[in-house]
């Protein structure tokens, strides 16, 4: 696109302080003619841009100016207003950034930048439901890894679990946290850890941090307090937040994926169970009776028959023993505490 060339070339020459056309040209993969209608164009416009002729010439800004551009190319700035813009109407500073942004963009670039900021509108909210505010704690700690600064926190954890049931990842679960004998079965237990990094899935945030112990993961809704410290601390070289996150849930889905069965059920239900467990349900096969045979996991058999139980007849497990002993189990509890009442008797 001709923007994208426009927006190089004032780049270059800010970089280099004079360019000739024919430099341009092999930067750009474009002819020599090409650049030079493009500097020739810049200079039309009104940008302080003028060629110098004879020897050692070419062309640069006037008087060194510098223009007041992001650097972006024209798809990168419809990139970045298309992610941002949806988060806009819950982030003032985000609406306000869209604003400058916008205003340090060449005028050929704006309309187009504008038009991807109200492309997409994101409603985090389940119909019926109050909106949900993003955790005070959430911008203490993302302060906190700008700053480079340590916290000191105070955990409140389960035993067992993961990111929704336990300790907040699978680093953290391994660690343990020390116990302060907290209620409803938790643990209690004070930190300093080095942030590295937020994380949000599903509406819930995560920290990773660096402890004594190497990596953790800790739910920012079970971090009782955090107090930021002035000791500076420097990530890992080699950290890239996107990574370890992706190895944190790695880690917490093959724990959640220990035990296995293998289930038949109708294909038209197929759609409905594999919600139900995600991506811990996989097709094998189909039978001839026309079911399709699955393999379901979780952590234990007694969490598969559980998410089964409630299908009565539509599913039948195949295997192991350990889940059909649950759900026969589950069954025989239903049966005996839902059996008719009698109510003849007066």
């Amino acid at each position: 696109m001709r923007a994208d060339r426009l927006v190089a070339a004032l780049l270059l020459m800010q970089a280099r302080g004079r360019v000739t056309a024919a430099e341009l040209a092999e930067e750009l993969e474009v002819s020599v003619a090409t650049a030079r209608r493009d500097l020739e164009a810049l200079s039309t416009a009104g940008i302080p841009v003028y060629p110098q002729a004879g020897r050692g010439g070419g062309w640069s800004l006037l008087g060194g100016a510098r223009t007041d551009l992001s650097g972006l190319t024209a798809h990168e700035a419809q990139a970045l207003f298309l992610l941002a813009g949806p988060a806009a109407p819950a982030a003032p500073e985000v609406r306000s950034a869209l604003r400058k942004l916008l205003r340090a963009l060449p005028q050929t670039f704006r309309a187009d930048a504008e038009a991807a900021a109200s492309a997409v509108v994101v409603d985090p909210l389940r119909w019926g439901e109050p909106e949900k505010e993003r955790p005070a704690l959430v911008r203490v700690l993302q302060d906190a890894v700008v700053r480079r600064r340590k916290v000191r926190l105070a955990y409140e954890g389960r035993s067992g679990g993961g990111p929704r049931g336990g300790n907040g990842g699978a680093q953290e679960g391994r660690s343990g946290h020390g116990s302060s004998g907290g209620a409803g079965g938790r643990e209690r237990a004070e930190r300093l850890v080095e942030p590295w990094g937020l994380v949000a899935k599903d509406e819930v945030w995560y920290l990773l941090a660096g402890t004594e112990r190497g990596r953790r993961t800790f739910r920012v809704d079970r971090i009782g307090g955090a107090v930021v410290t002035e000791l500076e601390f420097e990530r890992p070289d080699d950290f890239a937040l996107a990574r370890e996150w992706e190895e944190v849930v790695a880690e917490m889905e093959r724990r959640r994926s220990t035990v296995s069965a293998t289930v038949l059920i109708s294909a038209r239900f197929l759609p409905v169970l594999s919600h139900h467990f995600g991506r811990h349900c996989e097709v094998a096969g189909e039978e001839a009776d026309g079911r399709v045979r699955v393999r379901v996991a979780a952590p234990m058999p007694l969490t598969i028959a559980e998410q089964l139980a409630g299908w009565g007849a539509r599913v039948e497990v195949v295997e192991p023993e350990t889940v059909r002993a649950e759900l026969a189990r589950i069954g025989a509890e239903l049966v005996e505490r839902n059996r008719p009442r009698d109510d003849s008797g007066g």
